[in-house]
């Protein structure tokens, strides 16, 4: 296991967005990056191995993905993964998480209407929500010694507001790395039913969770399903995200059938693409011990990276997060502005670390780092981080 994520694969030239085209977000093409959320680890030989079969029988034609072998690979993965009841019924294709995203908002909401959201967030939430002319109303999660937690009162508030329609959740939660607890998802559902708010969950971070904590599927904690979506992947598990496709779990008839409508008549984007859906059989049927493998070393990766600032950077406060291979640093202790952070990273380490203004952090200097790669690549990049820290002290 340590041997095969410990190989250093070189990316660059395969159109690669986080190698090939760092300059797109940095302004220099010569950094290390650590930014867009996909691994440096070759997805498990149990998936390339029924691609390779795949792609020997030569013809790659029109692919379905509305029968059992793809519906029940997903359902027997909750099941085993999280004691979760999916059924089959409830699933249906998508192109992407966004995707479903998207179309959920204009499906239950309406223009101007408001759609809440727990921030700092995934950015693509901020671009999704204003392109669909919905406002965007934030709850800010509570900040505390490193770890966040929901401010209650708050969302009660916003969740109350006549225009409320969608609580747009991220379930484990990106940047802090959240795994909602089943008594904190209890909670939110029973908000969301009194003030008769949707709940849409991004449940793509789902499979690495940390530390024996449990990943909680929000239809796990109620029966009252008709106002709540679920959008994942097995892309960020199994790191396939170049290969498209992901799903929703759509409880209620109803919106299913309306969802499926945009999906295949209006927006044509209905037929799956043959290795995306090969990806998902093949991982969730035969890939478990590679997950597990997968969130150990991601693990140790945390480890290091908070032994390695807590003795050569303490001025940046680090927690290992419950979820997710994306370590949120608290750079504040630096007193420097996110602008002269940024540029030192970019012109003194050569590394390329996400600002956490992008994700709507601004009342603090955060750093979002991707640290699904080699140790190696690792340790190299916190040696760049250190060097672009002491350059501001200088």
């Amino acid at each position: 296991m340590k041997r095969h994520f410990d190989e250093v694969i070189n990316r660059r030239g395969t159109y690669c967005t986080q190698w090939d085209y760092i300059e797109d977000r940095f302004g220099m093409s010569d950094l290390l990056p650590f930014s867009i959320s996909d691994m440096d680890f070759q997805s498990p030989p149990e998936i390339l191995k029924m691609m390779r079969d795949r792609t020997e029988h030569g013809i790659f034609g029109y692919t379905r993905w509305n029968h059992q072998d793809y519906k029940s690979a997903i359902t027997d993965w909750y099941k085993r993964r999280f004691d979760a009841q999916i059924a089959e019924d409830w699933i249906v294709y998508s192109p992407s998480v966004i995707y479903s995203i998207a179309r959920l908002i204009e499906m239950v909401s309406a223009e101007g209407d408001h759609i809440v959201l727990q921030t700092p967030a995934y950015d693509a939430f901020f671009k999704c929500i204003h392109a669909s002319n919905r406002k965007l109303i934030a709850n800010p999660l509570a900040y505390q010694d490193g770890g966040y937690t929901i401010d209650f009162n708050d969302l009660e508030k916003k969740l109350s507001h006549e225009r409320a329609k969608v609580l747009l959740l991220c379930n484990p939660h990106n940047p802090t790395g959240r795994v909602w607890t089943e008594q904190e998802l209890t909670k939110i559902v029973q908000l969301c039913a009194k003030y008769q708010v949707h709940i849409i969950s991004d449940d793509i971070h789902m499979d690495v969770v940390y530390n024996n904590r449990k990943f909680v599927p929000i239809t796990s904690v109620t029966k009252d399903l008709e106002h709540i979506y679920i959008c994942s992947s097995a892309s960020k598990t199994f790191n396939t995200p170049g290969l498209g496709g992901s799903y929703v779990i759509l409880p209620d008839g109803e919106q299913r059938e309306k969802f499926m409508t945009f999906l295949k008549n209006r927006d044509g984007v209905s037929s799956a693409n043959i290795f995306g859906e090969i990806s998902v059989i093949a991982g969730y049927r035969y890939a478990e011990s590679w997950v597990d493998d997968l969130c150990t070393y991601l693990y140790n990766n945390m480890k290091l990276i908070k032994e390695f600032i807590e003795q050569e950077i303490p001025a940046i406060h680090f927690e290992i997060p419950e979820s997710t291979y994306l370590a949120w640093l608290d750079c504040t202790g630096l007193h420097a502005t996110d602008q002269e952070l940024q540029s030192a990273l970019v012109e003194i380490g050569k590394v390329g670390i996400m600002s956490g203004t992008v994700y709507g952090e601004n009342n603090r200097v955060f750093l979002r780092m991707n640290i699904g790669c080699p140790q190696a690549k690792l340790l190299d990049g916190l040696q760049r981080l250190k060097q672009s820290v002491l350059s501001l002290t200088r």
